[in-house]
C-alpha cells in the first residue's frame, strides 16, 4: 500500500530530529542559541528531507521506468505466448490433419487391398466358370448337332430354343405329373391309414358296446331282483302293518269298552275324549287299584275284556 508524502517527510523529520531534549541544555543555553539550534537543525533537516526526495524521485522513476519495462516485457511474453498457444494449436491442427489423412489413407488401401481381392477371386471365379462353360461346350457340342438335324426334321420348330422350351415344358409337366402322383398316392395311404384306424376303432367300439351292454343286463337283473325282494318286503309290511292296526283297533275298543263300564258305576264319571284311549287306561288302572264298593267289583272289571 503506497504511503501519503506528508506522512513520509513526517516519518523521515522525526528520524532527523533528536527524540528528547535534555533538561540540562535548558538552563545552560540561551533562547537565541536555542532558536538558531533549531533553525539550523530545521534547516539540516529540511536539506536531507529534500535529498531524500531526490533520492525518492531518482528511484520512483527508476521502478517507473522499471515497472514499464517490465509491463513492456510482459506484454511481449503475452505475445509470445499467444504466439505459442497460436504455433501449438497450427501444430496440432496440422498433425491432427495429418493423423485424419494418413488413417483415411491406410482406409483407402485397406479398401483398395479388399477391392483387389476381390476382383482376384472374382477373376479367379470367372476363369474357373469360363473352363466349366467351355468343358460343357464342348461336352454338348454333339447334342448341339443332334437338336439341329431333329430341327431339320420337325418344321413346326423354327429355331433350336423353341424345341429346347418345348422339351423343357415336357420335363416339367412330367415333374409335375409325378409329383400328382406322388401326393395322390400319399393321400390314398392316408385314407387307408385313416379307414383302417376307423375300422379299429369300430371294432373296439363294438367290443366295448358289448361289454357295457351285458353289464347293464347284469346290472338290469341285479335291479329286478332287488325290486322283487323289496316288493316282498312291502307287502310283508303291508300286511304286518294291517294286522297291528287292527290290533290296535281291538285294544281301543276293549280300553273303551272298559272305561264305559267303569264309567256306569262312579258317580261322577270323568269327561275324556272317545280317541283318548291311554287317558282311558288311566281310569281304567285308579279303579282296579281302589278297594272294591258294593255297587262294584274287580270280577266285574275283569270280566269285561272277555266280553270283548
Amino acid at each position: 500500500m503506497a504511503v501519503p508524502w506528508e506522512e513520509y517527510f513526517r516519518l523521515a523529520l522525526q528520524e532527523k530530529l533528536p527524540a528528547k531534549i535534555p533538561e540540562q541544555s535548558v538552563d545552560h543555553f540561551p533562547p537565541v542559541l536555542r532558536l538558531l539550534e533549531k533553525r539550523q537543525e530545521l534547516v539540516d533537516a529540511d536539506r536531507g528531507l529534500q535529498a531524500q526526495k531526490e533520492v525518492f524521485q531518482t528511484t520512483r522513476a527508476a521502478l517507473k521506468e522499471r515497472w514499464g519495462q517490465l509491463e513492456q516485457k510482459e506484454q511481449e511474453l503475452k505475445g509470445s505466448f499467444v504466439r505459442f498457444d497460436k504455433f501449438l494449436q497450427d501444430t496440432e491442427a496440422r498433425r491432427s490433419r495429418a493423423l485424419r489423412r494418413a488413417a483415411q489413407e491406410r482406409l483407402q488401401a485397406d479398401r483398395r487391398e479388399a477391392e483387389a481381392l476381390r476382383l482376384r477371386a472374382q477373376f479367379e471365379e470367372l476363369q474357373r466358370e469360363r473352363a466349366r462353360l467351355r468343358c460343357r461346350l464342348e461336352r454338348l457340342e454333339p447334342c448341339a448337332r443332334l437338336l439341329g438335324r431333329v430341327l431339320e426334321q420337325l418344321p413346326e420348330f423354327q429355331e433350336v430354343p423353341e424345341l429346347v422350351a418345348r422339351f423343357d415344358g415336357l420335363v416339367d409337366m412330367q415333374a409335375a405329373l409325378r409329383l400328382t402322383e406322388r401326393q395322390r398316392l400319399a393321400e390314398l395311404e392316408e385314407a387307408r391309414a385313416r379307414l383302417q384306424r376307423l375300422r379299429d376303432a369300430g371294432q373296439s367300439e363294438l367290443l366295448g358296446q358289448g361289454q357295457r351292454r351285458v353289464q347293464l343286463l347284469e346290472r338290469l337283473e341285479a335291479a329286478r331282483e332287488r325290486t322283487l325282494r323289496w316288493e316282498s318286503k312291502w307287502i310283508q309290511i303291508q300286511n304286518t302293518g294291517a294286522e297291528k292296526t287292527l290290533l290296535l283297533g281291538r285294544t281301543r275298543i276293549a280300553a273303551l269298552n272298559l272305561f264305559q263300564l267303569v264309567c256306569r258305576h262312579k258317580t261322577h264319571p270323568p269327561a275324556l275324549d272317545i280317541e283318548d284311549t291311554e287317558g282311558q287306561l288311566e281310569q281304567v288302572s285308579s279303579l282296579l287299584t281302589c278297594p272294591p264298593t258294593p255297587r262294584f267289583r274287580a270280577s266285574q272289571c275283569l270280566k269285561s275284556p272277555g266280553s270283548v
